[in-house]
């Protein structure tokens, strides 16, 4: 059996995108929302393909540790861990996956935490539809503008 080394396809995935950024600044955050995506996959699948496995923290705590030395800020523990709950919620959610490039990665920080996939699906319509910049639709989600909402039985 060929044992992937991890740390090193996520580095190598994160120095493609940085490199890509500067290319590319237009398509910037496709570019993001791709390798935050790919980063989160391979963790979750370094983990053994379990959302938390039982070294998955430390895992993450040490990747984190590693990339920050080795590419700069950006790789905390936290936002290693937002692009697992970024692949998963992917994988979940098929409005994720049909808008995934008209939202923006802080778009999508607002979402990760919910847990009910027709409340992140009533968000993503709305701020794809009504082209909400990040801030407004965080005002929206901190108003509970879903639970106050009539027709959510029929979303």
């Amino acid at each position: 059996m060929i044992k992937i080394n991890y740390y090193n396809e996520i580095k190598e995935t994160l120095v493609k995108n940085e490199i890509y950024k500067k290319v590319k600044d237009y398509s910037k955050n496709k570019s993001d929302l791709n390798a935050y995506f790919e980063v989160g996959r391979l963790i979750v699948e370094a983990q053994g393909g379990e959302k938390r496995a039982k070294y998955g923290n430390k895992l993450i705590k040490e990747y984190s540790e590693k990339l920050t030395k080795e590419l700069g800020k950006g790789y905390t523990y936290t936002n290693l861990s937002r692009m697992c709950q970024y692949y998963l919620l992917f994988e979940k959610v098929a409005a994720v996956r049909q808008y995934s490039g008209n939202l923006t990665w802080t778009h999508y920080k607002y979402l990760l935490p919910m847990d009910d996939t027709r409340k992140i699906t009533y968000y993503i319509s709305i701020a794809v539809s009504q082209n909400l910049y990040s801030r407004e639709l965080e005002k929206r989600i901190k108003s509970n503008e879903y639970e106050r909402i009539e027709y959510k039985e029929e979303l």
